[in-house]
């Protein structure tokens, strides 16, 4: 017995719309697509599309704002970079000179004979002047021999020039100090060019406050790149 069995029809799902009747002609017109779902996924998509630009962004802005924290930090309370400026630390460091200045070091020790270091100087100028003698100790400049509780010191950071200038006939400093002690809470400090330089011989000793930091490294220009301790 035959049975007649009528076209099922055609879902939402499907993508065709069930309510159109067939052309006259018999042909099936080209599918549309015309329910929500495909817009849905454009739509979803684009959402993320942007969603991933946003959280891109943000993700540089806080790498940004980290770096600048991270530079503020070390710029104003661990390192500080400064320009030597003058002659009186030649030989050994000469005009235009870039350095590395160690901010952190003297907050856990007190400076050590021998050290350069970078202080606020009356004038409201920064020096860069190296350590000769520490609290509580006895300091005199005779010539070109320093004597620390009595006793000489050795200064191989000027052997050099000191030789050289006794071939020459005269001494290399013109400067000398009578024997004093070092008050507490501050160290005498001197320029390597010691005939060209202002240092405690005329500014007094410098107090524990008044340092900025130990210089550490000149990394300009890099011909003269050295570690100085």
């Amino acid at each position: 017995m035959e049975r007649s069995t009528a076209p099922e029809a055609a879902s939402a799902e499907d993508g065709l719309n069930g309510s159109d009747a067939p052309p006259a002609n018999g042909q099936a017109e080209p599918a549309r697509e015309t329910d929500g779902n495909g817009f849905q996924a454009a739509a979803q998509t684009g959402g993320t599309a942007a969603a991933k630009a946003k959280n891109e962004v943000w993700e540089w802005t806080k790498a940004l704002l980290i770096a600048f924290a991270l530079a503020f930090l070390i710029r104003y309370f661990l390192f500080g970079s400064y320009i030597v400026d003058g002659p009186s630390m030649k030989p050994n460091f000469h005009t235009g000179e870039r350095i590395i200045v160690n901010k952190l070091l003297y907050k856990f020790r007190e400076p050590k004979r021998g050290e350069v270091i970078v202080f606020h100087a009356p004038g409201n100028k920064d020096f860069i002047k190296r350590v000769v003698a520490l609290p509580g100790e006895t300091v005199k400049v005779q010539g070109d021999t320093v004597f620390v509780n009595g006793q000489a010191v050795d200064e191989p950071f000027l052997r050099d020039v000191i030789e050289k200038a006794k071939q020459s006939g005269r001494t290399y400093n013109d400067l000398n100090w009578p024997e004093s002690k070092v008050p507490e809470g501050t160290v005498f400090v001197m320029g390597d060019n010691r005939s060209d330089s202002t240092d405690s011989r005329m500014i007094g000793p410098v107090p524990f406050d008044n340092i900025v930091g130990r210089a550490d490294i000149v990394f300009w220009p890099v011909k003269d790149w050295q570690w100085i301790h």
